[in-house]
């Protein structure tokens, strides 16, 4: 009898183990066998149950970054199909190192039962959580050669410039805006910087819309620029050199260089000054006050240099950013200050953060932008 009872849990407990080997299996899959640094690469990880695997819970998680490989989670899913489910994880690797490239992981399996889960859900064993049986299991191994090559940025990218007409007005802010859309790792990057003399020039921070997909990542980069000038100036040449890993060569984007015409000033004394309200009659009572202003002129000429002589350049400017008549207007006078310190105003005004003159000049005056 005894015998008999050590057979059957014997018994009992091997076809557990099995049946906890034999529920579910793993395969993984790789989209590339060679790459070259930093190109993305697509892994795909998939568990197939033998049925819902309600008593079944999957602890895998492979990202990483650091100086040699970066791992992004681009899904998890999970779906029942014809009674089994599926668990599936993508992810998009990125090798930073030429030479051989290993992904070797670790999943962790853990299986409990159901009278555990209903005390944990219905309560009865208050204050006890699921208890689980962990299985770590080895992912197949999967192998990839990297190549080296001479370009940190890497993709496949178009460029697009747009910027105003090559002929404007003194003090006149010239846009142009530059944009690179494609694949490519968008970090690599860097910020365009112009340095032309006798030029004001505001710059934007570059502005990423992209996501990450199975190719890596994809979207759109852009940076604003805005070029302030008294005479004619020339926006030199800018390239842009990447390595396209499908064709394996490095490729070249760059724009001609663009000559500006800076014409008449841009705005006479009446633009620039806010329009007198009422206008000027002469009467013959004007006479005798023009009289005394002729016998009194050495006088009060003196009088009127001593007083402008006590003015700050505070207040100059402040009388400067009250008279403006304009938003552009004020952004010359802003410009003609300090385009540094005001540089931040000035592209708000550019980009039509602010639009009311007079809230802006308040708040200019009152020292708060």
């Amino acid at each position: 009898m005894k015998k008999n009872l050590i057979k059957t849990l014997l018994f009992w407990v091997l076809l557990q183990t099995q049946l906890f080997a034999s529920d579910y299996e793993w395969s993984a899959l790789s989209s590339k066998a060679e790459v070259y640094t930093n190109e993305a690469i697509h892994l795909q990880y998939t568990c197939s149950f033998s049925d819902e695997a309600e008593l079944y819970a999957i602890e895998f998680d492979p990202t990483q970054e650091n100086e040699n490989l970066t791992i992004k989670l681009l899904s998890k899913d999970e779906k029942i199909v014809e009674g089994k489910k599926i668990s599936k994880y993508e992810f998009v690797a990125f090798a930073h190192r030429a030479g051989i490239q290993e992904f070797a992981f670790d999943v962790q399996m853990k299986k409990t039962n159901k009278d555990s889960i209903e005390n944990t859900v219905i309560g009865r064993d208050n204050g006890h959580y699921a208890e689980y049986e962990t299985k770590i299991i080895k992912q197949k191994e999967l192998t990839l050669s990297v190549h080296e090559h001479n370009s940190t940025l890497v993709g496949a990218l178009a460029m697009e410039i747009k910027k105003d007409t090559p002929n404007i007005k003194a003090y006149t802010p010239y846009h142009m805006q530059i944009t690179l859309s494609g694949k490519a790792n968008f970090d690599a990057i860097k910020p365009f910087v112009f340095e032309i003399e006798g030029v004001k020039i505001l710059s934007e921070e570059p502005q990423k819309n992209i996501k990450l997909t199975k190719e890596g990542y994809e979207g759109v980069w852009s940076q604003k620029f805005v070029f302030i000038a008294t005479k004619d100036f020339t926006i030199p040449q800018m390239t842009l050199a990447y390595f396209d890993p499908i064709n394996a060569v490095e490729k070249k984007l760059s724009f001609e260089q663009t000559q500006v015409e800076v014409v008449a000033p841009a705005f006479k004394q009446e633009e620039l000054l806010d329009a007198v309200e009422d206008s000027f009659v002469f009467e013959k009572e004007y006479l005798y006050y023009l009289l005394t202003f002729i016998a009194g002129f050495l006088f009060a000429k003196i009088k009127i240099k001593l007083h402008k002589e006590n003015k700050t350049q505070k207040d100059i400017f402040h009388e400067r950013v009250k008279n403006a008549a304009s938003l552009d207007a004020l952004c010359m006078i802003l410009a003609l200050e300090d385009a540094q310190k005001y540089e931040s105003l000035i592209l708000k005004i550019e980009t039509k953060e602010l639009t009311s003159l007079k809230q802006t000049k308040t708040l200019i005056i009152k020292g708060t932008l």
